[in-house]
């Protein structure tokens, strides 16, 4: 087995560990568009899944710069991260590989989670929590949406 072929996985594990819904919503942009993953993603072809999705990412993004905010690692927000990373890494797997997949999206994703978020709090302590996580939204939106885009094809019809 070539690890490369793991390497949209891993990328999104790290996406999931900063932003858990991102995932999802790049997926699900992408299904909008009719790009097809290599893994199988039934979810995210059901409109409710799909736009669910979307607005879950948008909502994360606006409560994340709320002071009210609980840090990445707490039970809930681990356990997001988990599903998304495991759901996302398994549809970027190569197919018939999706479980693996979702074993890297989600061992990445969980220890980087302590990893971002001690960076993010160093963020916060230089320069707000508000401008912090403008700069770390804007980053990892980037990274998510390119890592699917180019993880992804467009499917035929």
């Amino acid at each position: 087995m070539n690890k490369n072929n793991f390497f949209y996985s891993a990328l999104i594990g790290l996406v999931a560990s900063c932003r858990s819904m991102t995932p999802m919503a790049a997926l699900a942009i992408a299904r909008i568009k009719k790009r097809g993953t290599t893994g199988r993603l039934l979810l995210l072809d059901r409109p409710l899944f799909k736009y669910g999705a979307l607005a879950m990412g948008a909502g994360e993004l606006f409560g994340d710069k709320m002071k009210s905010a609980p840090d990445r690692t707490v039970f809930l927000g681990m356990s997001a991260r988990v599903a998304s990373a495991g759901i996302a890494g398994a549809a970027l797997a190569p197919s018939g590989k999706e479980k693996a997949g979702a074993a890297i999206a989600i061992s990445t994703a969980v220890p980087l989670a302590y990893v971002t978020l001690a960076a993010r709090k160093k963020a916060v302590a230089k320069m707000g929590q508000t401008r912090s996580g403008l700069i770390e939204d804007s980053l990892i939106v980037a990274v998510g949406a390119a890592v699917v885009f180019f993880a992804t094809r467009p499917r035929r019809r």
